[in-house]
């Protein structure tokens, strides 16, 4: 690990590479920025080009993830949601407190086609965090593009914990059917 002192290039970059792929959470731009003495931007450059390089690396609301094929996939599905933008922390919140992670969510835009963004929530204080940055950012939801509909791929450690979630969804009018 380094002691403060700047690491250059590609160097830097394989050992962002490395950190990606040894940590089982997301590790934030200013996170990795201080580790290695440079700029949050020369991270997201670095970041850049390493997904320049194929390198299966997504951006999510909680910083850097490094997508690691799994042997044993965990169930999933992708529902159909609709509501306004102040119902989303109740939809997210609803999903997680059934043990379900929220992987991403997508839109079809009219002009763009499908668009698609990692959420990456499996918890309430994820979803704290996520919301956060909503606020903080000011950025529109990607609901907001399409009026409220949008789709979201969940996962489980089982069925029974995706059914629930549908379930509590469709009792909450969220699941469009």
């Amino acid at each position: 690990m380094p002691d403060g002192k700047k690491i250059l290039g590609e160097e830097r970059r394989n050992l962002i590479l490395d950190w990606l792929k040894q940590s089982d959470k997301p590790l934030t731009g200013s996170y990795i920025a201080d580790k290695v003495n440079v700029s949050r931007q020369v991270i997201s450059q670095d970041i850049t080009l390493l997904k320049a390089r194929n390198e299966p690396i997504i951006a999510t609301s909680q910083g850097y993830i490094f997508i690691k094929e799994k042997e044993n996939s965990r169930p999933s599905r992708v529902i159909i949601s609709t509501h306004n933008p102040e119902q989303t922390i109740d939809e997210l919140y609803l999903i997680v407190d059934c043990g379900v992670t929220v992987k991403d969510v997508k839109v079809e835009h009219p002009l763009y086609g499908n668009l698609s963004a990692p959420i990456g929530v499996s918890n309430r204080s994820d979803v704290d965090q996520f919301y956060e940055k909503v606020k903080t950012t000011k950025a529109p939801l990607l609901l907001q593009l399409t009026g409220g509909p949008h789709l979201h791929t969940i996962e489980a450690d089982s069925e029974e914990q995706l059914e629930q979630a549908v379930q509590k969804l469709t009792a909450a009018g969220y699941i469009v059917r």
